[in-house]
Formats: structure tokens, sequence, C-alpha cells
């Protein structure tokens, strides 16, 4: 998997919650570098996970170093592109 380690807090054998929540993070991480709106799908991620309901979802999903190196990069990317010169450094 892509920078998430599958663990529980206790360091005890993963369980099913662990996998569900490494999935969820890696999706939304390869979302991110394939450049796709991450935000219109969350929805197919919640129904994927058996959620009714976006909010649902959100336990699942952890700000990791990696997801926020690429939410990052795509923030830059999009103030680059209203500012000129690329804004203030």
């Amino acid at each position: 998997m892509i920078g998430s380690q599958i663990h529980s807090p206790n360091q005890s054998r993963p369980r099913l919650h662990d996998f569900r929540h490494s999935f969820a993070v890696t999706r939304l991480l390869l979302w991110y570098r394939e450049g796709v709106n991450v935000m219109a799908r969350l929805p197919l991620l919640s129904t994927y996970l058996g959620h009714a309901q976006v909010s649902d979802t959100q336990v699942y999903l952890q700000a990791t170093a990696e997801l926020l190196t690429e939410a990052d990069r795509r923030f830059h990317s999009f103030v680059r592109e209203l500012l000129p010169g690329g804004g203030p450094s």
C-alpha cells in the first residue's frame, strides 16, 4: 500500500477496521495523484465502503503526510492559476 501502514493503536494484529482505514486513505491519495476531483469521488468511496452518507466515511479518513503533500501541491497549482506570477513566495 502507498505510504499507509496497517496497524491498530495497541500494535495488535490488524482488524477489519484497519484495512478499511488504509484502503480509504490510499484511495484518496491515488485520486489526488491522478488529478481527479476528490470531492466528487467521495460519494463513490462511501458507497464502496457501504455507507449511506459521506459523513459516515469520515471515521476512516486521516490526514497522512503523503495526503497532505498532495493536497498542498494541488492548492499551490490552483493559486498559481489565480495569481499572475504565482503569488508571493
